[in-house]
């Protein structure tokens, strides 16, 4: 089986799907893999560390593409280039099938297979291939970094000859993966930290790492199968902000991470919120890219609202530590191929009543075969 791997061409993009130990690993399994020329450029690894891992190294793009027979990749292909894969050709990446439902027609009429990696089920058995877990991680240690590093002020308490310096204040909303990493992050600088979920379970983790858990008596809330907060009622929702603008105006830092997943994100901070908070102070939007929890941000820039608060908005969080995200993304790649690959055959099988890959193969056999999709 021939694997491909193209460098990426979206300009926010610094990671790679396949880093030279992946490669390694995938190469001792039988696979031929191909990486695109420059493909780990931006994450620091060079094209003689590919080849030295067992891979061949292509200047011809659509040819290569044109040749695979599993393709991997770290953001969704244009149109163009699923139109240039062969029937009967396997392509994993970042999906977003909600929204790309012309894409997903596009794959099912070429004949391919299409793995989405935000759909692989939350389980144990697919833990070490769970993609969006392993880079909202790093977001969440980036986003307490990005801050320090912007803050006129410095997150631990200080004694000295001169007077106290008190720790920052740092509020999390939304304490999953990110949100436990900014928790911890955090605290290992030494702020003090607030966060808050709508789900009991998560608050209990977040105590458990140091945080004062904000709680907010919302009704029924809960969280979904896949492990996510529900989506909150616009009721609730109004309750949960009013709360939470008292804490804001107290913090230093505010870290945002509340993404729903194949749907704009909510509003959490609005406008006035912004407004009651101190100059200096500032949040960061992990949402960003989708929309934004925080009214009046700007996707991929930071902005000052009139009374200086900074807005930060970044694009890929996890894309600024480059080489570690390609390190943990790649080996998520690498273990769902092992996963599924046949020793005998050297080749990746498509199983489409596989407890994993029917929650995230999205196309197979010239059809869209995934529940949530077919209609």
């Amino acid at each position: 089986m021939k694997i491909f791997a193209p460098k990426e061409h979206d300009p926010v993009e610094t990671r790679a799907s396949l880093d030279p130990a992946a490669v390694k690993k995938l190469v001792g399994l039988g696979a031929e893999v191909v990486v695109e020329s420059g493909i780990g450029a931006r994450c620091d690894h060079s094209d003689a560390a590919y080849v030295e891992a067992g891979a061949t190294v292509s200047t011809e793009r659509a040819p290569a593409l044109a040749a695979a027979d599993l393709v991997t990749r770290v953001r969704k292909p244009s149109e163009e280039e699923v139109a240039g894969l062969k029937p009967g050709a396997i392509h994993l990446s970042f999906l977003d099938p909600f929204n790309e439902r012309d894409l997903i027609a596009k794959f099912a009429g070429q004949g391919v297979s299409a793995i989405s990696l935000e759909m692989v089920p939350r389980t144990t058995l697919a833990q070490k291939m769970d993609a969006i877990s392993s880079q909202a991680n790093l977001a969440g240690y980036v986003a307490v970094i990005h801050a320090a590093n912007r803050m006129s002020t410095i997150f631990p308490m200080m004694m000295t000859p001169a007077g106290t310096i008190s720790p920052a204040k740092v509020f999390v909303l939304g304490i999953g993966v990110a949100g436990l990493q900014a928790i911890a992050t955090a605290k290992r600088l030494g702020a003090r930290v607030t966060a808050f979920d709508v789900r009991p379970e998560a608050l209990e983790q977040a105590e458990s790492l140091g945080a004062k858990a904000l709680r907010i008596d919302l009704g029924e809330t809960g969280g979904t199968d896949q492990g996510y907060a529900r989506e909150l009622t616009p009721e609730q929702l109004a309750k949960q902000i009013a709360a939470q603008a008292k804490v804001c105006a107290e913090s230093d830092v505010v870290i945002t991470t509340a993404k729903v997943f194949g749907r704009k994100p909510p509003i959490l901070i609005k406008a006035d919120v912004v407004a009651g908070m101190k100059p200096g102070s500032l949040i960061v939007d992990l949402a960003a890219e989708t929309g934004g929890n925080v009214e009046g941000i700007v996707p991929g820039e930071e902005t000052v609202s009139a009374n200086g608060v900074k807005l930060i908005g970044l694009a890929n969080y996890e894309g600024h530590v480059a080489k570690h995200a390609s390190q943990v993304l790649a080996a998520n790649f690498a273990n769902m191929i092992e996963h599924f690959w046949d020793k005998e055959a050297k080749a990746f099988l498509i199983k489409p009543d596989d407890e994993i890959q029917k929650g995230c193969l999205i196309t197979h056999g010239g059809a869209i075969v995934h529940e949530r999709f077919k209609s």
